[in-house]
C-alpha cells in the first residue's frame, strides 16, 4: 500500500514527464512495430481480428513480463527502500491524475482570459472531436467529459490492479488501455483488428468504472456538491453512455455539479450525438473544469484511504 502511496506522491510533484523513454511511450511503440507486422489491409475479417487477437496477447505477455523482470533485478539494489522505490516509481507511470489535471487548468486559464482559439486548440490535444469550432461551454464541456472518464482509466483503474496483482499487473493493464486508445476504433481499418483490444478494455474498466461512480459520490458530499443527485444521474443516465463504462463517471460528475454532458460532437468533419448525461440546471462553464479536477483528486484520495484501511482490518 506505501507503494500506491508513494506513487501517487511521485505523480503530484513530478507529475508525468514528455520522454520518449516513457513506459506509455514505449509501449505504444511497441503497439505501432506489432501492428506493422501483423495488420494487412487485404486480410479478411475473420483473419483481421485473429492477427489483432495475438497482437493484443504479445503485448500483455511483453509488458508483464519486462515489469516483473524491473522489479526482480530491483530486489539486488544495496538498499533497504531500493524495490519500494522502482515499483513505486513504475506505477507512477501508470496515473496520471496530475497530467489531467494541468491540461484542466490550462483550458481553464485561457477560457478565464477569452483565448477561446487557443483553448480549442489545447482541449483538440486532449479529446478526439474536431475542436475549431466549439464555443465556451462546449470547450468546458468536453474538458470536464475527459477528466470524468479518464479518472477510471488514467488513476482509479490502475491502482484497482496494482491491488490486485501488483505493478506488473497495473503496467499490464496500462499497456492493455494503450492498445485501446490506438486500435481500439470502429472505423474502417480497426473494426475488426483493433475489436479484441476494445473488448478487453471493456472487461479491464468495468469494476474500476463503477467503483470510481461511487468515490465520485462521496467526493460531491464532501466537497459540497449535489451527492444526491449525483447518484440519481448515474443511476439514470450511465447505460445511455456507448461505452458499458464511459458513462458511470460522466453521469456522476454531471449530476453533482449540476450541468448536462454528452450531446452532439464533430469528428472528421461528421456530425454525431450522444446521449445527454445529467440535467442542464447550470450552463457548462470553466468553473466546472475546477470543480471537476477537485473531484477526481478526492476521489483518489478517498480510494487509497478506504484500501488502507481495508488492507489494515484484514491484517496487512
Amino acid at each position: 500500500m506505501n507503494i500506491a502511496i508513494f506513487a501517487f506522491i511521485i505523480d503530484t510533484i513530478i507529475g508525468d514527464p514528455r520522454s520518449r523513454f516513457h513506459p506509455v511511450v514505449l509501449i505504444g511503440k511497441l503497439i505501432s512495430f506489432l501492428e506493422r507486422i501483423y495488420y494487412r489491409e487485404e486480410d479478411s475479417d475473420q483473419k483481421k481480428f485473429f492477427c489483432g487477437a495475438i497482437l493484443v496477447l504479445l503485448v500483455l505477455f511483453i509488458t508483464y513480463d519486462v515489469a516483473a523482470g524491473i522489479i526482480y533485478f530491483s530486489y539486488s539494489i544495496p538498499w533497504e527502500w531500493g524495490t519500494m522505490a522502482v515499483e513505486a516509481l513504475l506505477l507512477a507511470f501508470t496515473i496520471s491524475p496530475k497530467s489531467l489535471a494541468k491540461a484542466g487548468r490550462g483550458i481553464y486559464a485561457l477560457l478565464l482570459t477569452n483565448e477561446l482559439d487557443k483553448a480549442r486548440k489545447a482541449v483538440g490535444w486532449i479529446v478526439g472531436r474536431d475542436t475549431a469550432k466549439l464555443d465556451e461551454s462546449e470547450v468546458a464541456r468536453a474538458t470536464v467529459e475527459t477528466i470524468a472518464e479518464n479518472t477510471v482509466d488514467g488513476v482509479i483503474a490502475p491502482l484497482f490492479f496494482f491491488m490486485l496483482g501488483g505493478v506488473p499487473l497495473a503496467v499490464l493493464y496500462r499497456a492493455a488501455n494503450t492498445m485501446d486508445s490506438m486500435i481500439g476504433y470502429k472505423n474502417e481499418k480497426y473494426l475488426y483488428f483493433g475489436k479484441a483490444a476494445a473488448k478487453l478494455d471493456d472487461v479491464l474498466n468495468y469494476i474500476p468504472a463503477r467503483i470510481t461512480a461511487v468515490l465520485f459520490i462521496i467526493a460531491a458530499w464532501l466537497l459540497g456538491f449535489d451527492s444526491r443527485n449525483a447518484l440519481r444521474m448515474m443511476r439514470r443516465d450511465a447505460a445511455k453512455h456507448p461505452s458499458p463504462n464511459g458513462g458511470y463517471a460522466e453521469a456522476t460528475v454531471a449530476g453533482a455539479l449540476h450541468i448536462r454532458l454528452g450531446g452532439i460532437n464533430s469528428y472528421f468533419g461528421k456530425k454525431t450525438f450522444r446521449a445527454y448525461m445529467g440535467e442542464a440546471i447550470e450552463r457548462t462553464a470553466p468553473k466546472h473544469i475546477m470543480e471537476a479536477i477537485r473531484m477526481m483528486y478526492t476521489a483518489t484520495v478517498l480510494f487509497l484511504i478506504f484500501v488502507y484501511a481495508l488492507l489494515k482490518c484484514m491484517g496487512y
